[in-house]
């Protein structure tokens, strides 16, 4: 009796320790074929090259998977303010990226501005307005703008037109609209006679055409800071993916969409 109740322990000791080994092996196959996400807020005048970022990015780092939160900088900027699980932002505009940095949400050394940008008066392809330069917007009947108190675009825009002495001549015309792709399609689509819009937006549109570029002392400059959020469940992935944002190939993309190399 005592060999056949020592086979049956040995027996089920055996089937508790191969269940268990299987069970530890399938765990680490689990985290060896998992993948550490990252979540980046950018503007969206940035979205056609981080698209192209992010491809040749996960190419050389299989391990992590990258996903876009884009639109307006302000409203990026209120949604991580607010506690939004985001690991870096890529704003628009200086002073957005700023109000990070006070509330202690990016460290300064954790930020760089990288890339710049002009804002342009683009009208639709063929319009029959004759619009040749930025003092005919008087002659539009409607003219887009991104939203100023969000969309970093918006705001460049009107500071332009308040130094030109334009913007109450023409405030009433005025269309705002939600970010700068927006303002893009309004334009495109013949909704407004004339908006204006990051270059970069521009050049990448075979619908419209550009008029003229705002000086830039008619505006604050058009800075693109990133920049790393504390506290981060994946801070070396954030790192490598920042790092990544900074090297030759990373700007030379920028450069191919029409961004100034800030570095």
């Amino acid at each position: 009796m005592k060999k056949t109740y020592l086979r049956i322990f040995l027996m089920m000791m055996l089937v508790m320790v191969g269940a268990g080994c299987s069970s530890d092996e399938t765990e680490m196959k689990a985290q060896a074929g998992g993948k550490v996400e990252l979540t980046v807020s950018a503007a969206v005048s940035l979205q056609d090259a981080l698209n192209d970022i992010k491809k040749s990015f996960e190419k050389e780092n299989a391990n992590v998977e990258v996903h876009y939160n884009f639109g307006a900088s302000g409203a990026l900027q209120q949604q991580i303010s607010q506690g939004a699980p985001v690991d870096l932002f890529f704003s628009a505009a200086e002073d957005k990226f700023d109000k990070l940095v006070e509330e202690d949400l990016i460290e300064e050394k954790n930020g760089i501005d990288l890339v710049g940008n002009d804002l342009v008066l683009v009208v639709p392809k063929n319009s029959e307005k004759e619009i040749g330069s930025l003092e005919d917007l008087t002659k539009a009947a409607k003219i887009s703008i991104g939203t100023p108190e969000s969309v970093p675009a918006g705001q460049y825009a009107k500071q332009t037109l308040e130094n030109m002495n334009l913007f109450k001549e023409i405030e009433d015309r005025l269309v705002y609209a939600k970010d700068v792709r927006q303002v893009l399609t309004y334009v495109e689509t013949g909704n407004v006679d004339a908006g204006l819009v990051y270059k970069t937006d521009a050049l990448n549109s075979s619908k419209v055409e550009i008029i003229a570029a705002a000086q830039a002392d008619l505006h604050d400059p058009i800075i693109y800071p990133v920049g790393m959020i504390n506290n981060l469940d994946h801070a070396k992935e954030a790192k490598q993916f920042y790092d990544y944002l900074q090297t030759e190939a990373s700007m030379k993309i920028f450069e191919k969409y029409g961004f100034k190399n800030l570095k």
